[in-house]
């Protein structure tokens, strides 16, 4: 992971559980309905963001590390995996 990336995903994921609690709160407290749909869109706008610098991180590192490499198997796994992942999202 790069340098100072850890630490804001981190930042960003306590924000996030910190979130979820809180809809936890508003459902057992019998808030409307709106207002826990609201919550519930930003915290999966929020974890989109997560994954989003998670994959430009794994594109900017491991990705390029293996394309420097030049080790041919290293560069198939990479891309392999990433198509999965890309397969998987898409379900």
């Amino acid at each position: 992971m790069g340098h100072g990336t850890k630490p804001k995903l981190l930042n960003r994921l306590n924000r996030i559980e910190g979130q979820v609690r809180g809809i936890t709160r508003m459902v057992d407290g019998g808030r409307y309905c709106i207002d826990v749909l609201t919550q519930i869109s930003a915290v999966r706008a929020a974890l989109a963001r997560v994954e989003s610098e998670m994959l430009k991180n794994h594109l900017d590192h491991c990705i390029e590390s293996a394309i420097v490499s030049g080790n041919a198997n290293e560069q198939r796994k990479k891309a392999t995996e990433l198509i999965e992942l890309l397969d998987r999202a898409t379900r």
